[in-house]
């Protein structure tokens, strides 16, 4: 079994001549449970470190309780008693720590479960903290975790500027392949950080490795986030999410079930399934995703209480799959569908994650390219391709910054 940084750093506490945390601050959620499934906050005050002073909450809230965009409450532990602060509440402002919060602490110690996407938002939670604390004198100690999508497979082009948002923090591929503590050591080169910053690395963690090769259970790092299929497919499937078509929030297989009143399943799957053995034929290889029609009804969120026609994503293929742009031919195919049954299909027209003056859909794929070549019935092909650029420049830029080494047999594979 992999064991993540909380693991070691708790074996190391467990010691004579352990680390001392001091008077320490914890950036965790519900997924942030060691080997033995105890949660990170009840396990380190049950050690030589005691309780935390502080307890911050990502997106969710700490115990995952809330669904996207709903602001998570403060509140105080039950277990340790400490104090909870909300980094995700009904403002922009409140993403980043005040720095008074840290006032009284010597340490933070962040321990989030990511999935390897860009538009997820622990990592833009966990960066943003560790600046704040770091602007404050307070060390950090980021306890790293696997990406469920491991650590070899690049995809997806680079955010334009002028792109960045809260689901878009960094300048990343879709699909980036590093781990938190690798993207906190990025960041930190990016940022000029100096000294401060100490990344707990795993044991046992190979680059190659999906999840289910780490031996560890998967814990849901979010109430839409339930399987590591559901991580495979997240990278495309979240793109739904700019449209007004469901993307399965609501049912028991988020970001597998999509679809709207109206659709026609098989309609939707023959569209879909021909779009993907395109992209698989240009690649050489197989679609590594399958699209059954299907019928579902959401109970809540997009549509909630009506009978959706649509398509349940299968992935089958592990690293075949090019989880991104499956999803960006999987909205193109919801666009033409749109086009012959007005109501179907609509770009987003709420504002996103604090965003008021850009689409959602450009702000997760970074550019406005992807809606107007879907607007314009153009091809993706040319635009994908430019990924090729992109991908490169990340992996030699990400090289100097990695903890795991990269597999000799795959150096350059996307």
């Amino acid at each position: 079994m992999v064991r993540t940084g909380l693991d070691r750093l708790l074996a190391r506490l467990g010691e004579g001549d352990g680390p001392c945390l001091g008077r320490y601050a914890l950036l965790a959620h519900g997924a942030s449970v060691t080997a033995e499934l105890v949660p990170a906050h009840v396990a380190l005050a049950a050690s030589p470190a005691g309780a935390p002073t502080l307890l911050l909450g990502p997106e969710h809230g700490y115990y995952g309780v809330e669904q996207d965009m709903v602001p998570a409450e403060a509140g105080r532990d039950p277990w340790t008693g400490a104090r909870i602060v909300s980094l995700y509440g009904a403002s922009e402002g409140t993403l980043r720590p005040d720095p008074a919060v840290f006032d009284g602490v010597d340490l933070l110690v962040v321990d989030l479960q990511d999935v390897g996407s860009r538009y997820y938002t622990y990592a833009a939670t966990a960066i943003w903290a560790a600046e704040v604390a770091l602007g404050a004198g307070i060390e950090v100690w980021i306890l790293d975790r696997p990406n469920p999508l491991g650590g070899v497979v690049v995809e997806g082009n680079l955010p334009e500027p002028g792109y960045d948002s809260f689901v878009g923090a960094f300048r990343l591929p879709v699909r980036h392949g590093v781990t938190l503590g690798e993207l906190a050591r990025l960041e930190a080169r990016r940022r000029s950080w100096g000294e401060g910053l100490t990344v707990w690395r795993m044991a046992g963690w190979e680059r190659s490795m999906g999840w289910e090769a780490t031996g560890r259970p998967w814990i849901a790092p979010s109430p839409n986030m339930p399987s590591p299929t559901t991580a495979r497919l997240y990278p495309g499937g979240c793109l739904v999410e700019a449209t007004t078509v469901s993307e399965g929030r609501g049912t028991t297989r988020p970001f597998q079930l999509v679809g709207a009143p109206g659709i026609d399943p098989p309609a939707l799957a023959r569209a879909l399934e021909e779009r993907w053995r395109r992209l698989a034929t240009a690649a050489g290889g197989e679609p590594g995703a399958r699209a059954i029609p299907t019928f579902f009804r959401p109970q809540f969120q997009k549509h909630a209480g009506a009978l959706c026609g649509g398509v349940e994503l299968v992935a089958d293929g592990g690293d075949r799959l090019r989880c991104y742009a499956a999803g960006v031919h999987l909205v193109a195919a919801l666009y033409e569908i749109g086009q012959g049954v007005p109501g179907t299909f609509a770009w987003r027209p709420e504002p996103y994650e604090f965003v008021h003056d850009r689409p959602a859909i450009d702000l997760l794929a970074g550019t406005d390219t992807l809606r107007l070549a879907i607007e314009a019935g153009a091809g993706l092909d040319q635009w994908i391709a430019t990924w090729e650029r992109d991908e490169a420049h990340f992996r030699e830029e990400r090289r100097e910054v990695l903890l795991y080494s990269e597999p000799a047999d795959r150096k350059g594979i996307a």
